[in-house]
């Protein structure tokens, strides 16, 4: 009774990973009652030879798939899944879904576990070491991205780089950003717009100051998006705002609702919806998460589509020699429209463009806040295209390896006092740990990734960063509001980001001027 046990408790394993077995079965128990029907046989002698007929039928395939879990390693530790669903309601009940696998990987004392979410193996790493067993040694085993509703309507079916799983596209798209877009002589042409975001950034934080003569309360977290969002429009359209701004150099409307609108979409491109591991169940949308960003990307869309389409028809009009004034640089929207492959024709379609669209201590606060304070908890899904072995572990195909920016910031093996921001622990005592970088490729903590589905942006993404917080520091003193005694960090219910906006006072510290002398 016990091997009986085990062997349906083996095929029950089986079905629920082999839908093509799972079909041969089901037609099988079809034709076979069918033909039972007609046999002159007591329902008892029935029952016997159909179990009889469909242990006969699945044993070489059962047995088969055996032989190979006997020899194969097991899984990583995790909590026990259900048949079908795996640990969906756990995910459904446990909000948010980020602190309830944390939780669990505490529980078991694990550096790796194993979740299964439907049919779907998420793999969560928290160890320096195991991630770079992953994205290191294994770096081609799992260099493909999932398919998820929030980057199905991000990417307009998967065009853009950083979600399209591997293949022609994402060589395509590769080729076409670094040779285009994020080459060094590109960024550098470019420079005077960034630089250009810098200034009007001093310039609205001072002309809040001037509000007040004591200084003004500024919204940091406001100001900073704000920056982001102008040095791309800027970069990309060679436009600070889509409507009018605001006097004082601040956003309008119309940035305000587009830069909400990203932030939307960033925070739901991998969020562990229910429909993306049972797909028939999007139609219901339970979480609300399609409504959510199918609006988000509605509202990105207006703003974006028609100045690239107005730019695409004014460069087929001239026959590919469209030119602009001879005092604008080319912008980062030209270079994608203008990018050409070997035989001479556009690279990219307009979907596809649509798609895409030395301070040691400053680096040193950075560095200490993204690995204290990531910007999420996971990095992006990791895929296997292959079974593999990472940590002694057998990790099937198809699995999602989540590397937790989470657990290996504060991972309390690697980095001594690890809830305590400490700049200084990213300064080197030897000349050659003197610089200062943003990138962290032993994977202490991360920030931009590594390996060939790593950011592209690690070059832009520093810059803008290293400029953000050396501008605000270069050109006020920040204190606290009056009426507070300390900044509350505490964070958000459902987020890593601080449950409210930071508020600081802002005084200016340089001759007033340098500030006036700002562009307007």
């Amino acid at each position: 009774m016990d091997n009986l046990s085990l062997l349906f408790s083996d095929f029950l394993s089986h079905l629920e990973n082999n839908p093509f077995l799972g079909s041969i079965v089901l037609v099988t128990t079809l034709v076979s009652l069918v033909a039972l029907a007609s046999f002159q046989l007591s329902p008892q002698n029935r029952l016997r030879k159909f179990v009889k007929d469909m242990f006969s039928i699945v044993q070489n395939q059962l047995f088969k798939g055996s032989e190979k879990k006997l020899k194969r390693l097991a899984l990583p530790p995790g909590p026990s899944p259900w048949p079908i669903v795996g640990n969906l309601q756990d995910i459904w009940r446990k909000k948010p879904a980020f602190n309830w696998i944390h939780d669990v990987m505490k529980e078991l004392n694990t550096d790796i576990a194993c979740i299964r979410l439907g049919n779907v193996h998420i793999i969560p790493v928290t160890s320096p070491k195991i991630a770079l067993e992953v994205l290191k040694d294994n770096d081609s085993t799992f260099a493909t991205r999932p398919l998820t509703m929030g980057t199905e309507y991000s990417s307009r079916g998967f065009l853009s780089i950083a979600v399209v799983p591997l293949g022609q596209q994402w060589k395509k798209m590769r080729k076409v950003v670094a040779s285009h877009v994020l080459c060094s002589a590109r960024l550098h042409s470019l420079l005077f717009k960034r630089r250009e975001e810098a200034d009007n950034l001093v310039r609205f934080v001072y002309n809040q100051c001037c509000k007040s003569g004591s200084g003004s309360v500024v919204n940091v977290r406001h100001a900073a998006r704000q920056y982001c969002g102008n040095v791309m429009r800027n970069m990309m359209f060679n436009r600070r705002y889509f409507g009018e701004g605001i006097e004082d150099g601040g956003p309008g409307f119309e940035e305000e609702e587009h830069v909400e609108s990203l932030f939307i979409v960033l925070q739901h491109l991998y969020s562990f919806t229910l429909s993306d591991y049972l797909p028939w169940m999007r139609v219901f949308d339970l979480e609300g998460h399609e409504k959510l960003i199918s609006d988000a990307i509605r509202t990105v869309s207006k703003y974006h589509d028609p100045i690239i389409e107005e730019r695409i028809q004014q460069r087929s009009h001239h026959h590919g020699n469209y030119k602009k004034g001879s005092d604008d640089h080319q912008d980062l929207l030209d270079a994608l429209i203008s990018a050409k492959d070997e035989t001479g024709r556009p690279s990219l379609s307009v979907d596809e463009i649509q798609a895409q669209c030395m301070l040691n201590y400053v680096k040193a606060c950075l560095r200490e806040a993204l690995r204290l304070h990531p910007v999420a908890p996971f990095n992006l899904p990791h895929v296997s295209t292959r079974d593999a072995t990472i940590a002694g572990y057998f990790i099937p195909k198809g699995s999602h390896v989540l590397l937790s920016r989470l657990g290996l910031g504060r991972n309390p093996n690697v980095w001594k006092d690890p809830l305590k921001f400490m700049p200084e622990r990213h300064i080197g005592s030897t000349d050659h740990d003197l610089q200062v970088e943003l990138t962290e490729p032993k994977l202490r903590f991360v920030s931009f990734g590594r390996g060939r589905r790593g950011c592209m942006g690690v070059a832009l993404g520093s810059e803008m960063s290293v400029i953000l917080l050396a501008r605000l520091l270069q050109g006020f003193d920040w204190s606290l509001p009056s009426h507070e005694e300390k900044i509350d960090l505490a964070e958000s219910k459902y987020d890593l980001l601080m449950a409210e906006p930071m508020h600081a006072r802002a005084k200016p510290r340089l001759a007033a001027e340098l500030y006036t002398q700002l562009i307007k």
